[in-house]
C-alpha cells in the first residue's frame, strides 16, 4: 500500500472498528481512537506534500492494480498539483472535526465518529482516484455517511434536510454515470481519466458529456439555481457535518469540473463559458443579497459559502492562470474560514442552544478570547487582506479583469457584499452591551475550543501571509491543463 491507499483505508478502518465498538459506556476509549485514526491518516497525507514535485504536472505517488478484469476497471491512484492539496485539507479538517465533537456527541459516540473516519478516506479517495469508475464510487459513497450525520445527529428538520441532500446530489450523478459509460466504449474499452482527456471528441458530443459533468458538479458545489439543498441541510447539520459540507464536500463539485469537464470537453468549456460565468456571478451577486437579510446565522454562512464557491467556478471559466489557480487558493482558504465559522456558531449554540442573531448581543464582553477568534474568521470571511479569504479572490478578481473589465468589477462586488453580511452579524452578536440573562451567563473557551480554533487561526493567517507554498505546488499542473484546454480537439 501507497501513502495514497494508506490515506484512504487508514480512516476508514478506524471508522469500522469504531462501529464495531459501538457501545457509549466506552465513550473514552473511542474518542480516543477516533482522534489517534485521525492523526495517523493526517501523518500520512504530509509527506505527499513535502515529498511533491513541483517541477511537473505528471500524475504522482501512483498506485494501480487490476480491480474488476473483465470491464478493465483499475484501481488507480495518483495526486497532482491541483489534488493534493485536498487530500491534505480532508485530513486536517477530520481532525478538527474529531477535537470538536470531544465533549459535545453524547449520544452514539462510535457511530458519529466512526461516520465522519469512514467519510474522510471516501472523500481523499475522491481527490485520488485516477479511473473513472472508482471515481464514481468514492464520489458517490461520500453521500451515505453525511446523509446518516445530519439524518441522526441533526436539528428537528434532519429527515427532510437529509433526504433533500442524498436526492438532489444522487440526481445530478446518474447523467454523470452515463458519460463516464460512454467514454469507456469511446475509448475502447478504458476507465483510464488520462486517456479520456487525449479523446477527439467532436463539439456536439463535448457539450453533451459537458452538461452531463455539469448536472453532477454544479449540485455539489453547488450553483445557483440548484443550491437549495445547502442552506436546509447546513442549518440541520449537527456542528462537525456543517463544517466537513463546508470544507470538503463542495469541493468535490468544483475539482469534478477541473479533473472532467475542462480537460474531456475543453472546446464544449469554452463555447459554453458565459453560462457558468452567468451562473457563478448570480451565486456572488444574489447569494450576497439573500445572505444580507438572514436572521439564522448557520443560513447566513452557508449562503456565504454559495457566493464564495460562486467565485470559485468563475475564477476556473475566465481560462487564464490568475483565475484558476485564484479559484483553487479560494476553494483551500474556504475550507479553513467556513469550517471555522461553523465551528464558532457551534460553540454559541452549544451553550445557548440557538442559532438566531437576536438571541445574542455582547458576547465579546463575556467571551473575550473566543470574540477575537470569532472577529478575526470573520474578517477573513469578508477577504480582509493578511488572511486566507484575501488571496483567492484578488487572484481571481485580478484573472477576470484579463478576461473582462465588466465580469470582474461585478465579481468584485463580493467584497462590498461580503463585508456588509458579516460585519452586520459581528455587530449584532458580539458587539455592544449584554442582550440578556444568556449572553451574560457565558463561559469563554474551554482548552479544547480554544485548541481547535488557534490551528485554524494559525492556517488562515499563514495562508494569507505566504500563500506562495500553495500556488507553488499548483502552478505547474494548472499551466498544463489551461495549454490542453486551449488546443481544440476538432482539429
Amino acid at each position: 500500500m501507497g501513502l495514497l491507499s494508506l490515506a484512504i483505508w487508514l480512516p476508514i478502518a478506524f471508522g469500522v472498528l469504531l462501529l464495531a465498538i459501538g457501545n457509549d459506556r466506552n465513550a473514552g476509549v473511542v474518542r480516543a481512537i477516533a482522534l489517534v485514526g485521525a492523526l495517523v491518516a493526517f501523518a500520512v497525507t504530509v509527506p505527499l506534500v513535502t515529498g511533491f514535485d513541483t517541477t511537473t504536472a505528471a500524475m504522482q505517488f501512483q498506485e494501480k492494480v487490476l480491480w474488476i478484469a473483465r470491464f478493465n476497471v483499475h484501481y488507480h491512484l495518483g495526486v497532482d498539483g491541483i489534488s493534493v492539496w485536498f487530500v491534505l485539507l480532508t485530513a486536517f479538517i477530520t481532525v478538527i472535526v474529531v477535537i470538536a465533537a470531544w465533549e459535545v456527541i453524547q449520544d452514539r459516540v462510535a457511530q458519529y465518529m466512526g461516520a465522519f473516519l469512514i467519510l474522510s478516506g471516501l472523500m481523499v479517495g475522491v481527490f485520488s482516484a485516477v479511473d473513472g469508475l472508482l471515481f464514481y464510487v468514492f464520489f458517490e459513497a461520500t453521500l451515505i455517511p453525511m446523509y446518516i450525520i445530519i439524518g441522526v445527529w441533526g436539528g428537528p428538520n434532519r429527515v427532510y434536510a437529509a433526504f433533500k441532500f442524498f436526492l438532489y446530489t444522487l440526481l445530478g450523478s446518474l447523467l454523470m454515470l452515463i458519460a463516464l459509460v460512454y467514454l469507456y466504449y469511446k475509448s475502447g474499452g478504458s476507465f483510464d481519466i488520462l486517456t479520456w482527456h487525449k479523446l477527439p471528441l467532436p463539439l456536439s458530443v463535448q457539450a453533451l458529456l459537458f452538461f452531463a459533468f455539469f448536472a453532477a458538479f454544479s449540485v455539489k458545489v453547488p450553483m445557483w439555481p440548484v443550491h437549495t439543498w445547502l442552506p436546509d441541510a447546513h442549518v440541520e447539520a449537527p456542528t462537525g457535518g456543517s463544517v466537513v459540507l463546508a470544507a470538503i464536500m463542495l469541493k468535490l463539485g468544483a475539482y469534478g469540473f477541473l479533473r472532467f469537464s475542462m480537460p474531456i470537453a475543453p472546446d464544449a468549456s469554452r463555447e459554453y463559458a458565459w453560462f457558468i460565468i452567468a451562473l457563478s456571478l448570480i451565486a456572488v451577486l444574489y447569494i450576497g443579497l439573500v445572505a444580507l437579510v438572514q436572521q439564522d446565522m448557520k443560513k447566513l454562512v452557508a449562503y456565504s459559502s454559495i457566493a464564495h464557491m460562486g467565485f470559485v467556478t468563475l475564477g476556473f471559466f475566465i481560462f487564464n492562470e490568475l483565475g484558476v489557480q485564484g479559484a483553487i487558493v479560494q476553494m483551500i482558504s474556504h475550507g479553513f474560514v467556513s469550517g471555522a465559522m461553523f465551528l464558532c456558531i457551534g460553540v454559541l449554540y452549544d451553550r445557548v442552544h440557538s442559532r438566531e442573531i437576536a438571541s445574542y448581543g455582547g458576547v465579546a464582553n463575556t467571551m473575550p478570547k473566543f470574540a477575537a477568534f470569532a472577529v478575526l474568521f470573520a474578517m477573513a470571511n469578508c477577504g480582509l487582506p493578511g488572511t486566507a479569504g484575501f488571496v483567492g479572490e484578488w487572484m481571481v478578481i485580478l484573472g477576470a479583469v484579463k478576461y473582462n473589465f465588466f465580469i470582474a468589477a461585478l465579481a468584485a462586488t463580493t467584497l462590498i457584499f461580503g463585508a456588509a453580511y458579516t460585519l452586520w452579524m459581528v455587530k449584532r452578536v458580539y458587539f455592544g452591551d449584554v442582550a440578556n440573562d444568556d449572553v451574560k451567563a457565558l463561559k469563554d473557551l474551554s482548552g479544547r475550543e480554544f485548541l481547535m480554533l488557534s490551528v485554524l487561526a494559525i492556517a488562515v493567517l499563514w495562508m494569507g501571509l505566504h500563500p506562495k507554498p500553495f500556488t507553488d505546488v499548483m502552478q505547474v499542473s494548472v499551466s498544463e491543463l489551461l495549454k490542453h484546454v486551449a488546443v481544440s480537439k476538432l482539429n
